[in-house]
Parts: C-alpha cells; sequence; structure tokens
C-alpha cells in the first residue's frame, strides 16, 4: 500500500500543481521561519527552507511522504522577497524590467522512514523593458503580491516576460513537477504504475 503523501505548504499554486498529478494528498502548513541567515546564499537559503518545510510537517506527520517546496528569486546577488504591497511591486518590477531573473525552486522530499530526497531546479527569466504606465496596468490587475518577483508566469505575467528558460516548466510556479515526480518514486510513490 502507498504511503499518504502530505505537501507541506499552504500556497495555493503549489495545490494546484500537485493537484495535476492525480494522486491523493493533503496540505499541512508548516510553522518556519524563513528569515534569511547571515552570509547564506540564494542557493543555500531556498534548499535549507525546502528542508525546513518537509521537516516540520514530517515531525507531526512521520507516517506519510512529506514535500517541502521553496522559492527565490534573485537579481544580480539581490534576493527578491513577496513584495505584499502595490509600492514594493511596483519598485520591484521597475528594477527587475530589462533584467535576467534566477527563479530558483528547491524541493525537499521525506519518505516514512526519514529519508530525504533533495534537488533544485533554477529557472532564468529575462524580463521584457517595461513602461511605467505597463507596470501600474499589469499590478492593478493582477495584484501578485505574494509573489516573489512581482509577476505570475502562469496567468497576464508572462506579457512582461521576453524569454524563460527552464528544464521543468512548471518550476516557475513554485513546485517542479518532473523533479517532485522523479523523488516521488525515490520515495515509494509511483505516479502511473511500472513509472520510475
Amino acid at each position: 500500500m502507498t504511503p499518504k503523501v502530505i505537501l507541506g505548504s499552504s500556497s495555493p499554486y503549489r495545490k494546484e500543481l500537485l493537484s495535476r498529478l492525480g494522486i491523493p494528498f493533503e496540505c499541512v502548513s508548516p510553522d518556519v521561519d524563513e528569515t534569511p541567515l547571515s552570509g547564506e546564499t540564494p542557493q543555500a537559503l531556498c534548499q535549507r527552507l525546502a528542508r525546513l518545510k518537509a521537516q516540520a510537517v514530517h515531525a507531526l506527520r512521520a507516517d506519510a511522504i512529506v514535500i517541502g517546496s521553496d522559492q527565490v528569486a534573485v537579481l544580480g546577488n539581490k534576493i527578491l522577497g513577496k513584495p505584499h504591497t502595490h509600492e514594493r511591486a511596483v519598485a520591484q518590477l521597475t528594477a527587475m524590467q530589462g533584467h535576467r531573473i534566477d527563479f530558483l525552486t528547491a524541493l525537499c522530499i521525506i519518505d516514512t522512514c526519514g529519508q530525504l530526497y533533495e534537488t533544485m531546479v533554477p529557472t532564468e527569466v529575462h524580463m521584457k523593458v517595461l513602461s511605467a504606465e505597463a507596470i501600474e496596468a499589469y499590478l492593478l490587475r493582477e495584484k501578485p503580491y505574494n509573489c516573489a518577483g512581482s509577476a505570475k508566469i502562469e496567468t497576464l505575467g508572462i506579457a512582461l516576460m521576453e524569454s524563460v528558460r527552464s528544464d521543468d516548466p512548471t518550476a516557475l510556479i513554485g513546485l517542479p513537477l518532473i523533479a517532485t515526480v522523479k523523488l516521488l518514486s525515490k520515495a515509494g510513490c509511483h505516479v502511473l504504475p511500472g513509472l520510475e
């Protein structure tokens, strides 16, 4: 019998993505401090938070396979968090326009024996040069204030992007499904019979 699967997240985006695989799962929101450590690189921060989220939920539900994920957006060497306000979103998009942003999406899956399976999927986004009018119109229409980088690729935010490069098209939305299928299989949950 396949163990239960728990998504350690309160993100509606990750929930929708995981539901695409057609496997039964439940969501448990982990209580994790997401403050970066002093001198921590974006890569290390992202992987640490994905691991902490999975471990926090696994501590409550060791009978299940737990999925933890985190995403960090990086402009140059500056981490871009969730803007939360219109003013901060305007500032983010203004700073990002015409530049490359690296989105790092980390994944950590813990099986029922406590074994960790981890990976990170990078996505390179090149933003268009944007007018103040375009930024304002986009934000008023979509209100992406809970998204790092202030744009949702799965909806109108795609219009702000010049190009997107990734090995996994779902990574930028918050849960890399190609990697998730691979690590779930290693953890003992196969989304299709006979699929490794």
